[in-house]
Parts: C-alpha cells; sequence; structure tokens
C-alpha cells in the first residue's frame, strides 16, 4: 500500500512497502508520486517476470551493438561501454541489480576519477536501462533514476595566454608539410571560427566556399548541418596548408594523440585543444551580437554560450569606457 503526504517545500514524498521491500522518494507531484508508487509496486510484484535474467554486461553489450553506432559519439560511447563490462557490478543479474549497487559503484569510481568522468558513464547506463525498459523489455524501471549523482563540476575556465601560444607555436614547428605542426595550425582555425575539433577534421574542400568565405558543415553534433562564417585569418589559415582532402590531412586519433604530445613537450599546462573553443567565443562575443554568435557556433539554447564565454570583469571595465 502506497502512503502519499505533501511536504513544506510543497513536493509529495510517496512510500511503499511490499513484499517486505520498502521504497520511498520525493517528488514534485501528488500525481506524479501516485505514478511512482505504482510502478515501484508492480515492479516489486511482478520481478521475476519483468526483469531479465541476463547481466549488466549483457545489456551493455547489446546495447554498443544496436544503439551506439547510430550515434556522432559512437567511438567514444563504445570505448566507455566496453570499460563499462569489465566492471564488477556488470556480473550482476539484471534482475538483481539494485539502487544500491549503482551507488557503490558511483562510490568507487569517484575514488579513481573525476565526478565529470562518473557522471557521463552514468548518464550512459541511464540510456542503456531506459532503451531496456522502454523498447526492449528487459526491465520494469530504470535503476539509476534513484541513485544520486555527483555534483557536475564548475565550467571550465581556462584561456590560453599568448605566451602560452607561443610556446605551442614553436614547439609544433613552421613546417605544416608535418602532422604536429598541422595540429597547432587547426587550433589557430578552432581559435578563428568556434569550430569543434571534429568539425574541423572531417572539414573536407568541397564544403569551403572561399569566395564568400563560408564554411559548410553537412553534419555537427546535434545532428544539423551548420555554416560557419570564415574570417580572413581563417580562409589564411586554409589556404597556408599543403593540398589534402580533407583539408588539415588529419584524423581524430591523430589529433588527440599529437595534441597531447604537443601540449606536453610545450610545458604548457592544463590547456585542451577544446579550449580553442572558448577563446574563440569570447573573442566572437566582441564582434557579433548573441543570436548571430549561437547560430554561427552551433547552440540552439543561448544559455550554452554562457559556459564557454570567458571575458574578465578587468576586460569588460575597459569596454565601458
Amino acid at each position: 500500500m502506497a502512503s502519499l503526504r505533501k511536504l513544506p517545500n510543497g513536493n509529495w514524498g510517496a512510500e511503499i512497502v511490499k513484499l517486505g521491500v520498502r521504497r520511498s522518494k520525493v517528488l514534485p507531484t501528488k500525481t506524479a508520486a501516485k505514478e511512482w508508487a505504482a510502478r515501484e509496486e508492480y515492479a516489486i510484484a511482478n520481478t521475476d517476470s519483468v526483469a531479465s535474467q541476463e547481466s549488466l554486461a549483457s545489456l551493455i553489450d547489446r546495447y554498443d551493438r544496436e544503439r551506439s553506432p547510430q550515434k556522432r559519439s559512437a567511438r567514444w560511447e563504445q570505448i566507455r561501454l566496453n570499460a563499462l563490462t569489465r566492471e564488477p557490478i556488470a556480473k550482476i543479474r539484471i534482475a538483481d541489480l539494485k539502487p544500491s549497487d549503482l551507488a557503490e559503484w558511483r562510490d568507487s569510481r569517484l575514488r579513481d576519477v573525476k565526478p565529470a568522468t562518473v557522471l557521463r558513464d552514468m548518464n550512459l547506463l541511464s540510456s542503456a536501462f531506459s532503451v531496456a525498459v522502454k523498447e526492449w523489455g528487459l526491465m520494469s524501471r530504470n535503476p539509476i533514476t534513484d541513485v544520486r549523482r555527483p555534483k557536475a563540476p564548475p565550467a571550465r575556465d581556462r584561456l590560453a595566454t599568448s605566451d602560452e601560444l607561443e610556446l605551442l607555436r614553436l614547439s609544433a614547428g613552421e613546417n605544416l608539410h608535418r602532422a604536429t605542426a598541422r595540429v597547432f595550425h587547426a587550433l589557430l582555425f578552432s581559435i578563428e571560427t568556434a569550430m569543434r575539433a571534429g568539425e574541423i577534421v572531417a572539414l573536407e574542400w568541397r564544403h569551403l566556399d572561399l569566395t564568400n568565405r563560408v564554411a559548410h558543415l553537412p553534419l555537427t553534433k546535434d545532428g544539423t548541418a551548420r555554416d560557419v562564417p570564415l574570417s580572413s585569418e581563417a580562409v589564411r589559415l586554409i589556404q597556408a596548408l599543403p593540398p589534402a582532402d580533407p583539408v588539415f590531412s588529419l584524423t581524430t586519433v591523430q589529433r588527440e594523440a599529437l595534441w597531447r604530445r604537443l601540449r606536453d613537450r610545450s610545458g604548457v599546462k592544463g590547456l585542451t585543444f577544446h579550449d580553442g573553443r572558448h577563446i574563440a567565443i569570447t573573442r566572437l562575443s566582441k564582434k557579433v551580437d548573441v543570436l548571430a554568435l549561437a547560430r554561427m557556433v552551433g547552440h540552439r539554447n543561448i544559455n550554452q554560450l554562457l559556459s564557454y564565454y570567458k571575458e574578465t570583469a578587468a576586460d569588460l571595465a575597459k569596454r565601458l569606457d
């Protein structure tokens, strides 16, 4: 029998006790609390008939085969899924998997990696569980919804200084026939255009209109196309490259490995390639209005720009006069 009560903050607390199992949760409305209680009671009463006897590893493997290849982030996602199958929790049968198991796994992971990594893994598992519930009929509910997520880390606040860019340039060298020099060249291009690393390495000559200074991106992170205006400096950077197609003649794997090697060799600490996008958005915010900037960089939600915009108070003070 479900017990519902309205809390002082306006939310509703729901508690069920069935077959010796006690569960509770706080939800925003009475209706949501009733629905949650009904689902939980059904799940407890029908555990053997609803939950699959397969292991969590089997579910992850199926998600890896059937869902991940459809995504732009397939490579990263499949690497993470493969790692998850080697975790002790992956041996547990889906029928026996409890939120407490996931909470124990979360705490164990937090001792080894940063909260952001655990959050990404939890979101990935949640996606797999949701498909297992809604489409595959392997589970009656998503157990990770009852597990507290680690607090999200603050947004990065890292802009490269001119001295750091010079150290990177010296370490990369000027010979653009060498891949390491092209990686630094790609960073400069990112700073000019705010394009993502994957968009840059995928750029082909058929996507470029240098007369009108536009780069067409047929498929971006959010699954849509985007046209990026190019500054005269961005055009110069492209024209300086040796003839090749794709334009920067780099693969994602090359770009990642060579960037780390270049950064470490130059002595620059903590800078990521993606920080070039932060630099670009901060600079571009001084040149174009917010709607134009959001369209240029591919953000449908203008609030997303705040995580990239890094202009300091001192810089803003200079613009007030």
